[in-house]
């Protein structure tokens, strides 16, 4: 049987075990969604490629360490969440980037599309374009909110700051995308 017709788990066994076909194959599976989520947060097409990179190889030396390999896709993406945040604050350390000269990518997924669906996916730029206009605690809150999907308790611990903090931070930015949305429809 070839890996690709392998589950994840069983493929995540074979991993373990050194197997280095079963590491690419699990690699072709996931890396489009790591590499969203770290650009998402760092803003570098080039710096989200080798944090995904730097990702899977830590992620495959440390599989032992994983319990249950049912979760291993949202232990990766955390992997992956936590490497990002913590290239993002060391490069925000050394130098400020406008964001205005920041080149934000969407990957479009959806090639022949009906006209409709065109008009739904210029209204998810349109937001995602807006978001990256935000303070930058407001967009990674968001981003780890809306888009990973993370729940308040994650974020809080994945930003370092208090639960009370979190929502009160993801309240305003929510708040603040609304009025920079309303701006733009009204022009």
């Amino acid at each position: 049987m070839t890996s690709t017709k392998l589950n994840t788990e069983q493929l995540i066994q074979l991993c373990i075990s050194g197997n280095q076909s079963a590491q690419l194959e699990i690699y072709n599976r996931y890396y489009k969604a790591m590499y969203n989520a770290s650009f998402r947060i760092v803003k570098n097409s080039f710096l989200a490629e080798d944090i995904m990179q730097d990702s899977f190889l830590l992620a495959f030396t440390k599989l032992n360490e994983l319990k249950d390999i049912k979760i291993f896709g949202a232990w990766l993406k955390r992997i992956v969440i936590n490497n990002s945040i913590y290239h993002y604050k060391k490069t925000n350390k050394i130098q400020k980037v406008p964001l205005d000269d920041v080149l934000y990518k969407v990957e479009d997924n959806y090639n022949g599309i009906e006209k409709n669906n065109e008009y739904s996916n210029q209204k998810v730029k349109d937001i995602l374009n807006t978001i990256k206009t935000l303070k930058d605690n407001y967009r990674i809150a968001l981003t780890l909110n809306l888009i990973e999907g993370y729940d308040y308790d994650e974020i809080s611990k994945i930003m370092n700051i208090t639960n009370a903090n979190c929502r009160t931070t993801i309240s305003r930015a929510k708040e603040n995308l609304r009025q920079k949305l309303q701006l733009k429809l009204a022009q």
